[in-house]
């Protein structure tokens, strides 16, 4: 009986930390990518040293105030058929900042809206939260790095997965008229299937 009412006691804490099958966020000193484990049917990944838009460049960087030269992006993004994981870490760029961070529906391109909209659950969502979307906001330490990782207990529509990871300049409003909006576009991830 004692063992049984441990079990039980993890698995509630477990599914209050997820917000009960929703978006689980923790931000993680550089270098730590922790993820839970998604038997993958989409997997995707991206990353690099952000450099200026460039044609056919993976890694853009628009506002180098926000964004540093030197600094770095690492994303994955895999999808199984029900449960979406997604992990982005950051190197170099501005410490203690927190920057919104979403998959977004195209590749990057030259300009910041190239990217197109957040990728969404389904379009059939007219509001925008943590729960129909992938937001994957990360706070940096002292050094400009940071780790941030998401789970959604939907996968990725077939045929149709984000195609970049979007950096924003603030963090992700949560509620309101204006939920979702995380400020200017700052740097861009194309992310590719692998």
């Amino acid at each position: 009986m004692r063992s049984t009412l441990g079990v039980l006691a993890v698995a509630v804490v477990a599914l209050l930390g997820t917000g009960c099958g929703g978006r689980a966020v923790a931000s993680h000193p550089a270098g730590h990518t922790p993820g839970p484990s998604v038997t993958a049917g989409v997997r995707l990944a991206g990353g690099g040293t952000l450099a200026p838009p460039a044609p056919r460049a993976a890694a853009i960087v628009y506002d180098t105030a926000l964004v540093p030269a030197g600094a770095a992006v690492r994303v994955t993004a895999e999808s199984g058929a029900v449960l979406a994981a997604s992990t982005v870490t950051v190197s170099g760029m501005l410490p203690h900042r927190t920057y919104g961070v979403h998959l977004h529906v195209n590749p990057c391109g030259r300009t910041p809206d190239d990217a197109g909209p957040h990728y969404r659950q389904s379009h059939s969502h007219t509001h925008a939260s943590a729960e129909t979307e992938v937001w994957l906001d990360v706070t940096t330490d002292a050094g400009g790095g940071g780790t941030a990782t998401a789970t959604q207990d939907w996968a990725f529509q077939p045929g149709r997965p984000p195609r970049s990871l979007v950096i924003h300049a603030e963090p992700t409003r949560t509620s309101g008229a204006e939920a979702g909006s995380a400020g200017p576009r700052v740097a861009c991830v194309t992310l590719t299937e692998r």
